[in-house]
């Protein structure tokens, strides 16, 4: 093997990307502890999930699911109250740790795995499961999207399905959050599509709008709607529906307006753009 690569499980990284996964599970580690004891976390789990969800799961009961990049598991104890039998999986131990506790306080059951996610196959024993979730701040931490994606094809069942719920690339173009001196108008500001390679960020205030002590430096990859429904295709992956949605569960501008149910939109007089896409794509 080339002596500039390493392995993940049975994924080949190179040297730098395995880098930035290590800068990115020190960064989630020491941003866990703030995210556990933070208000913006303290929901009802079924808070995170929209009503269209759960058209497109379908019934849990009794069904196999994998939550991958779960963090704190604040939704992934959704899946066990409706029956799942489930897991979660994250490379932050220390957000693991919180999600532990969030389980039991929540009196259900939830296998948590601490692992890379390109190491997942492996690290569940080869279990193969009916339902693979993943998103929302979930794929921009993913460097190479191929070998992701043939990852949750060896995690999924015959007749399995891959379920994504992510930030649209349109929403990560105008920035997920505003930096210091921006205007908070509808403006493209950072890349749509793939291409250019990671994105560094340092910060010392993670999203939650808590401080995390020292400068902690992490990274993104942008990925476009057609890099993830082609690379998915290829892989052998079939997809069967794809949803764009206008709403947030997070107010990222302050002019935005409350739905009933508590997520967030857009005013009647502001365009109307995608904001979430929802995915879910089967093995045959």
């Amino acid at each position: 093997m080339d002596p500039g690569l390493g392995r993940l499980g049975g994924v080949t990284l190179d040297a730098q990307a395995r880098e930035m996964v290590a800068a990115n599970e020190a960064d989630w580690n020491a941003r866990a502890p703030l995210h556990a004891a933070s208000d913006f976390y303290d929901r009802p789990a079924e808070f995170w999930f929209a009503e269209y969800e759960w058209e497109d799961l379908g019934p849990l009961e009794g069904r196999d699911v994998l939550h991958l990049q779960c963090h704190l598991g604040t939704e992934t104890i959704e899946f066990a109250r409706r029956g799942a039998r489930t897991t979660g999986l994250d490379l932050s131990e220390k957000s693991l740790e919180a999600a532990r506790e969030i389980a039991n306080d929540a009196g259900v059951e939830v296998d948590y795995v601490h692992a890379n996610v390109y190491d997942a196959a492996e690290a569940v024993g080869d279990r193969q499961f009916d339902i693979v979730y993943t998103g929302k701040g979930a794929l921009c931490y993913l460097p190479d999207l191929k070998q992701w994606a043939e990852v949750v094809r060896d995690l999924l069942k015959p007749g399995g399905a891959l379920y994504i719920v992510e930030f649209h690339p349109l929403l990560n173009a105008l920035r997920e959050v505003s930096l210091p001196g921006e205007t908070d108008e509808l403006v493209l500001r950072a890349d749509y599509l793939e291409g250019r390679g990671p994105i560094a960020h340092e910060s010392t205030v993670t999203y939650t709008g808590d401080e995390v002590p020292g400068r902690q430096t992490s990274y993104e990859w942008r990925h476009g709607l057609g890099e993830i429904t082609t690379t998915l295709a290829a892989t052998g992956l079939h997809l069967t529906s794809l949803r764009e949605s206008e709403v947030l569960p997070w107010p990222r501008w302050p002019h935005m307006h409350q739905t009933p149910n508590g997520w967030w939109r857009l005013p009647d007089e502001s365009p109307r753009i995608p904001l979430l896409f929802a995915l879910k794509a089967t093995k045959s």
